[in-house]
């Protein structure tokens, strides 16, 4: 099935919800296909300038006779208890469901739908705004080929996607990719901040480190070389970026605190699907 005919349950409608309809109607999707269960007006809004889903309050204000292929979970993971009961009149239907909550494991999804309910579980980035995201996803024996083909295409709709096999990697992916972005944002504040106490204006060092870390971020993503190479070749011997690495590739440094910060976002990850 392709996403034009695609029947789209959107449950939650916020940022991370919000950037998954606009990826799908940009997609291919058709705007009256996809009903987003969201009772806060302002995320309608939000679809002013263009093609939006079908906003409802409420899953029994749905149009009449609308049957999804896929019904979307987008909403925080402390109000899952709450919303997921209310779908579990869908669970033999055909529909497949699709989270990406974090922390909340596909075995809470079966004990409180249906233990033979179709649950793909997942992982998306806040990128996925912009059609950059990654997500890393997995699915319980009962989704069908075709489903899953389907959960991936809307999720491809806002960047890559990964399959994984074990459902325990995606707490290691929600520390590395999930929660990535957020390092990425505290590290152009650093450089602006060190940049500050070089002398620099704030708005000056606050446009340099923000143009940086944009720009080599799109050379890592246009440039067939790993990350490793890519840092050689600007790094010559004895200069400006050799003394500066010197500092962050220490024994204590960079990779040693990314290590620890990774194990703490993994080990919230694990105690959030406990």
């Amino acid at each position: 099935m392709d996403l034009a005919a695609a029947r789209l349950l959107l449950v939650g409608c916020g940022k991370m919800g919000g950037a998954l309809a606009r990826g799908w109607l940009g997609a291919g999707a058709r705007a009256d296909n996809i009903v987003a269960v969201e009772p806060a007006r302002e995320a309608a809004a939000a679809f002013a300038d263009g093609p939006r889903p079908i906003f409802v309050g409420s899953p029994d204000k749905a149009p009449p006779g609308f049957g999804p292929d896929v019904i979307v979970f987008a909403v925080k993971p402390q109000a899952m208890d709450i919303v997921v009961p209310a779908y579990a009149r869908f669970a033999d239907s055909g529909a497949v469901f699709l989270s990406i909550a974090a922390g909340t494991p596909i075995r809470f999804f079966e004990t409180h739908l249906s233990p033979a309910a179709p649950i793909v579980r997942s992982m998306p980035n806040t990128p996925a705004a912009v059609g950059r995201g990654v997500t890393a996803a997995i699915c319980n024996a009962n989704v069908p080929p075709e489903g899953r083909a389907l959960c991936e295409a809307l999720l491809r709709a806002v960047g890559d996607v990964v399959w994984v096999t074990d459902e325990a990697e995606i707490d290691a992916v929600t520390a590395v990719s999930g929660s990535g972005p957020a390092y990425v944002f505290h590290l152009v504040e650093a450089m602006t901040a060190a940049g500050v106490a070089e002398g620099l204006s704030p708005e000056a060092a606050g446009a340099l480190a923000r143009a940086t870390v944009a720009g080599a971020g799109e050379l890592l993503h246009r440039s067939p070389e790993d990350a490793a190479t890519l840092r050689r070749n600007v790094t010559s011997p004895g200069g400006t970026t050799a003394a500066a690495l010197e500092v962050l590739m220490a024994q204590d440094g960079l990779s040693a605190l990314m290590e620890r910060a990774i194990a703490a976002a993994a080990r919230r990850s694990r105690e959030l699907g406990a």
